[in-house]
């Protein structure tokens, strides 16, 4: 009867879950274990619940529901759930694996779980899709292996596998994480709390995302109060294929908001740009006589190789006279930290730490010639790029990383 009874209690949690569509709305209920407890504050796809002796966790991306049940219960060997929508884990876990590409690992890094990450996925051959300087470090060492999927059932081993892409089947120990969803940078960073509860590590969690939040806010606040004629205008912009185009990533233009710039006018409903189109090269040329600096997203094979040569090239623009971005050498990429040539930390550790990202923009669009961007490169002024290799992590594994602090 005693089982039955949880189950049945379990299942009113899922179907609560299952009504909502986004965020913790007031008054849901919340039972405190031990007082280790995570409470979403600003993400929007995330919800958490906890029981006395279980938790679930909602994805609001793709439906689906966690119930992670505490290893001291009966529960633990008694509960097991795997469906389309719901499925259960044993926590804190025992290790766990990841989908190496686009993967934010930093997050259990700041965690201090990376000890646990025991396996990885990668769509190369080796652990080339990775950026993390210490998870390079564990695989060169033989602690992270890279899994072999044509192998039968090959995450058996793991409690759990994270991955980013819900385009493939999915095993029963499968667990999305999709942070890089969210349209905010603090909504992306509170992820951690995400992740801190399949590993019982709430109050880390909180931590973290208390210190990243309350310097992203103080460096944004400083950025409002600077003194300037007019707020430097900003165009994240891409070329492929004889189009240019603006990025409206809401992400992305939020940075912008955050560090005292102004977005390229939204009014500008035309997206793309085809250079070979004289009317439309004019009409691009235009706008960017209007823009102070120019953030190049634009997709290389070699970012290493990439320079300002290039841009101006892609551009096809004979008289640049106008261009302020260029007289003011105002010409960034985000591709500064990269491994093995290919692989950008601005979709791993800008993820999960904005603040860092915050305080490059705000040195772009403020120069004062005292910060060091960590992301971001001047093209104009013919920035390089920083190699990430394992002889760069010069800490233990199971080490917390700590957030970067920034002075406002």
């Amino acid at each position: 009867m005693m089982l039955r009874w949880w189950h049945l209690h379990i299942l009113v949690w899922f179907c609560s879950l299952c009504g909502r569509e986004r965020g913790i709305e007031a008054g849901s209920p919340t039972v405190k274990v031990n007082g280790n407890i995570s409470e979403v504050e600003d993400a929007a796809y995330i919800r958490i619940y906890y029981g006395q002796t279980f938790k679930v966790i909602k994805n609001g991306f793709d439906g689906k529901s966690y119930l992670l049940i505490q290893n001291n219960s009966k529960m633990a060997t008694k509960t097991k759930y795997c469906t389309s929508r719901i499925k259960s884990f044993v926590v804190p876990l025992a290790n766990y694996s990841i989908e190496a590409d686009y993967f934010p690992v930093s997050f259990f890094e700041l965690l201090g779980l990376l000890g646990s990450l025991k396996g990885i996925t990668s769509s190369s051959s080796s652990s080339q899709s990775v950026a993390s300087e210490c998870v390079l470090k564990l695989y060169n060492e033989g602690q992270v292996q890279l899994i072999n999927t044509s192998e039968p059932r090959p995450f058996d081993r793991f409690a759990a596998h994270f991955i980013v892409n819900t385009d493939q089947p999915q095993a029963c120990n499968f667990a999305t994480f999709l942070a890089t969803g969210e349209d905010a940078p603090l909504q992306r960073a509170e992820w951690i709390k995400y992740l801190g509860v399949f590993a019982n590590l709430e109050t880390r969690a909180n931590q973290v995302y208390n210190t990243i939040k309350q310097n992203y806010m103080c460096l944004s606040k400083a950025a409002s109060s600077k003194k300037a004629a007019f707020k430097p205008i900003v165009a994240w912009m891409s070329y492929n294929d004889g189009v240019w185009s603006f990025t409206k990533e809401a992400y992305k233009l939020k940075y912008v908001e955050d560090s005292g710039g102004e977005n390229v006018d939204d009014s500008i409903s035309k997206e793309t740009y085809n250079i070979s189109i004289p009317d439309d090269l004019e009409a691009f040329n235009a706008i960017l006589c209007t823009v102070d600096v120019v953030i190049d997203e634009t997709y290389t094979s070699d970012p290493t190789a990439y320079n300002a040569s290039n841009f101006l090239q892609n551009l096809n623009v004979d008289d640049q006279t106008c261009f302020a971005f260029m007289a003011n050498q105002s010409l960034w990429r985000y591709d500064k930290r990269l491994q093995n040539s290919t692989i950008l930390d601005w979709y791993d550790g800008a993820i999960s730490q904005p603040h860092i990202v915050l305080a490059d923009l705000i040195e772009a669009l403020f120069p004062s010639g005292k910060y060091a961007t960590t992301y971001f490169r001047n093209i104009a002024k013919g920035e390089g790029v920083v190699s990430i290799g394992p002889e760069m992590c010069d800490r233990d594994s199971s080490t917390p990383l700590e957030p970067v602090t920034i002075a406002c």
